[in-house]
């Protein structure tokens, strides 16, 4: 008999991944501003057919190349002397953006935001998905849509509270969106998140004026219309949603069963 090659166990398949990222700032406005910190978290799709948290996740600060203003430091604390010696954004970025084994997608809470500093060439053209836009679909009851509110609002399943925790850092708040972002997953398909992310908000009330906190159902047409030519583009979005609803071509509020399966 001749010889025969030796048989071994297959290397397990590595899931597909959502790495949820938050990130750390010197201000909104790149190129003016930049990074001072980076955390991530996986989501992944275990063999159960569930999103999981996966992994422990991390952190890694980030030297701006500019000073960090006071009124920034007073929301994250992060010193200019903790960033000294840290690595420039563009020398550690893509490490963080693009991991190994590839991930399906990128997501963060007000994802616009992270969006602004990480460029498709440093994501590798990556999609994204916004979970604030996305809670605004999914659970349009919540009293705010914030990351620390629908986290006590919500209380997601085997959140361990102190690693979510100083907010506004960027390993817990990248933390605590990964558990909204599991829970969004395991209730609407992917595709479903990522082409709700690609739309401005839907708002589920009025935010502001003598209407504030009315669904948007409620307001009568000349209302309405005034809406849709809003400075904000989420209430313009809204308003032409909630008028295509009355002719028949649309809704306000919680996605249907037939739409989260898209």
């Amino acid at each position: 008999m001749t010889g025969m090659a030796p048989s071994y166990p297959k290397p397990k398949q590595q899931p597909q991944m959502i790495r949820v990222v938050d990130l750390e700032t010197t201000g909104s406005a790149p190129p003016a501003h930049g990074v001072c910190e980076i955390g991530w978290q996986d989501v992944a799709l275990a063999e159960n057919g569930r999103w999981e948290i996966y992994g422990e996740g991390g952190s890694l600060l980030v030297n701006p190349g500019r000073l960090i203003p006071p009124v920034t430091q007073a929301i994250h604390h992060i010193l200019d002397e903790h960033v000294a010696d840290a690595p420039w954004w563009h020398d550690c970025a893509r490490q963080v953006l693009d991991p190994w084994p590839r991930r399906l997608a990128l997501a963060a809470h007000r994802a616009d935001f992270e969006q602004k500093f990480c460029t498709p060439a440093l994501t590798r053209d990556a999609e994204w998905i916004c979970t604030w836009k996305c809670a605004l679909r999914l659970w349009p009851d919540s009293p705010s849509f914030s990351n620390q509110v629908l986290r006590y609002w919500r209380k997601p399943q085997g959140m361990e509270h102190e690693r979510g925790l100083p907010a506004h850092r960027a390993f817990p708040d990248a933390y605590v969106t990964a558990f909204h972002l599991r829970d969004m997953l395991n209730e609407a398909s992917f595709a479903q998140l990522v082409e709700w992310s690609r739309d401005p908000g839907l708002i589920p009330r009025v935010r502001y004026g003598p209407d504030r906190g009315k669904e948007w159902s409620e307001l009568d047409h000349e209302t309405l219309m005034a809406f849709m030519t809003d400075r904000d583009p989420d209430i313009r979005f809204t308003a032409n949603h909630e008028m295509d609803r009355r002719s028949g071509g649309g809704r306000v509020g919680k996605a249907s069963a037939q739409d989260l399966l898209l």
